[in-house]
């Protein structure tokens, strides 16, 4: 056997090897034949090319931006957005304080005389310091910061920690607590800022970030989506048009940014749904256009001017619909016209319908309410309604909101009736000069005061309350027992009742039905 010669088992491993090279080399071939038939996006997405999209980009169903593997641009956003956000630290100081009769004791002969443990008997204790961690966002190179009142309320000292360490006392602009908004400024040049977006145009589905410092971790960013917009009656403050999104915020996002794919700010986040304390895929930010209407005003003067009309607004429920002949359920039904205000000199009336707001359709009371809220006083708006089945329209002139709006007390004894049908769950009594005095209302005020309510019964079941004042049935008024029980002796025993009501100072339309 010479050296170039190999034995049996060698020569029948060898043949494998190339087989196995071979198939290698076919494979190599294969993948690039492939790869000639595919096209590659911006973020490394292979789409099949096909006849459809031959001479143009690739189109997926996922936004560019934002589908598989767009996560560059959440990063592009996060690097844009995070110099921006501040934390935010108020504190109120306790202050410590002495008797007034003990105040000749500091002379320190008497202290060294009685001892310092004898003094602190009568000391007062130590008022306990209390702190607030927040977040903000700077909207203005000049130093204006946007975060929640609740953040800054009643602090001593609010100071202001920036993205590169830097530390700044803030100067309190201006306060809104219907909103749980503020403004803060800080004596900076040429910050870096977050661009304001148009939040009317935001819509469920889209994606988002929080950007926040919560519980204390700064600079954390979380994405998710807008679950919804417009949601009110979430008893967090007095004018609500939250954005309500699942993207993680916790105690500390409080006053910092939502911001969209573009990296504009869309909101101010504000307040989670929690039983626990922490994050559970409900949090709601005030929209951006709210929040840029309160900063002008806070700047420019220091407080907020609200418009106003002068009516109480209900939901229109079907049931009412029904009652008013309006056949579908849309827009908000005026159960009161308060004395000269704008709308009593506009010619609205009690039992009107609004389906139009200056241009814009009313789906709500909360919507219609934020939208007078913030139209400028003075402004001429068209209101359109719908009364007796006709639509008008209606020009008013939008007044400021009082300081302080009346609101009524509420609360319980004379002579009483309960009549039978749908009424039969009510007792009332005449509103008579007692009554009125018990409920703080004008004398002159005419109706029937309700004393019980009872249990399953169908005024239960439409909300009426011990204490309602029972202007109308049916339309028909209701000054007294008498006219109460002619007009309720009509009804027919499952015929649909409509009663006008008082309560604390607002009238409401309820319905009645077995």
């Amino acid at each position: 056997m010479n050296g170039h010669e190999q034995s049996g088992p060698a020569r029948r491993r060898t043949a494998p090897a190339l087989v196995g090279a071979l198939l290698i080399g076919v494979g190599i071939l294969i993948g690039v034949i492939v790869a000639s038939d595919l096209e590659w996006t911006p973020f490394g997405h292979a789409v099949p090319d096909s006849p459809k999209f031959q001479g143009g980009p690739v189109r997926t169903a996922v936004p560019v931006s934002i589908g598989i593997g767009g996560d560059r641009n959440f990063v592009n956003i996060a690097k844009a957005v995070k110099p921006a956000v501040v934390n935010i630290f108020s504190k109120r100081t306790g202050r410590r304080g002495q008797s007034p009769h003990m105040m000749p004791f500091d002379d320190p002969f008497f202290r060294r005389f009685f001892g310092e443990e004898f003094f602190r008997r009568f000391e007062r204790p130590k008022e306990p310091m209390e702190r607030s961690m927040g977040s903000g966002v700077i909207v203005d190179p000049s130093g204006l910061i946007v975060t929640n009142n609740h953040v800054v309320s009643d602090a001593d000292e609010i100071k202001v920690l920036l993205d590169d360490k830097r530390e700044f006392k803030a100067e309190l602009i201006g306060t809104d607590p219907k909103t749980d908004l503020a403004v803060l400024r800080i004596e900076a040049k040429n910050l870096p800022t977050v661009p304001w977006a148009d939040s009317d145009q935001l819509e469920v589905g889209e994606f988002v970030l929080a950007v926040g410092n919560p519980f204390g971790l700064n600079q954390t960013v979380t994405m998710g989506i807008v679950s919804a917009v417009g949601r009110a009656r979430m008893g967090i403050a007095e004018y609500e048009d939250f954005i309500q999104t699942d993207a993680a915020i916790n105690p500390g996002n409080s006053g910092g940014p939502l911001v969209n794919e573009r990296g504009e700010l869309v909101g101010i986040n504000t307040a989670i749904f929690s039983r626990s304390g922490g994050n559970m895929g409900i949090g709601f930010a005030v929209p951006s256009n709210m929040a840029r209407s309160i900063l002008d005003q806070l700047v420019k003067t220091g407080r907020v001017v609200r418009g106003w009309l002068g009516v109480s607004i209900q939901d229109l429920s079907p049931e009412l619909a029904a009652q008013f002949g309006i056949s579908e359920a849309k827009g908000v039904l005026v159960s009161d016209v308060l004395n000269d205000s704008p709308a009593e000199r506009a010619g609205l009336e009690r039992g009107d319908v609004i389906v139009e707001f200056d241009g814009k359709p009313v789906e709500n009371p909360g919507q219609l309410r934020n939208v007078v809220a913030q139209t400028e006083v003075g402004k001429k708006a068209l209101v359109k309604v719908i009364r007796d089945n006709r639509t008008r329209t209606v020009k008013v002139t939008v007044g400021e909101q009082p300081r302080n709006l009346a609101r009524a007390g509420i609360q319980e004894p004379g002579k009483s009736a309960t009549p039978a049908g749908l009424l039969s769950g009510i007792e009332v009594r005449d509103l008579d000069s007692n009554w009125a005095s018990r409920l703080g209302l004008a004398r002159k005020e005419r109706g029937v005061v309700v004393v019980r309510v009872r249990p399953d019964s169908a005024a239960e079941g439409a909300g009426v309350r011990e204490g309602d004042i029972i202007l109308e049935i049916n339309r028909q008024t209701v000054a007294d027992l008498e006219d109460y029980a002619g007009v309720a002796g009509e009804l027919g025993q499952h015929q649909v009742v409509l009663l006008l009501i008082k309560r604390q100072g607002r009238t409401l339309f309820l319905t009645l039905k077995s």
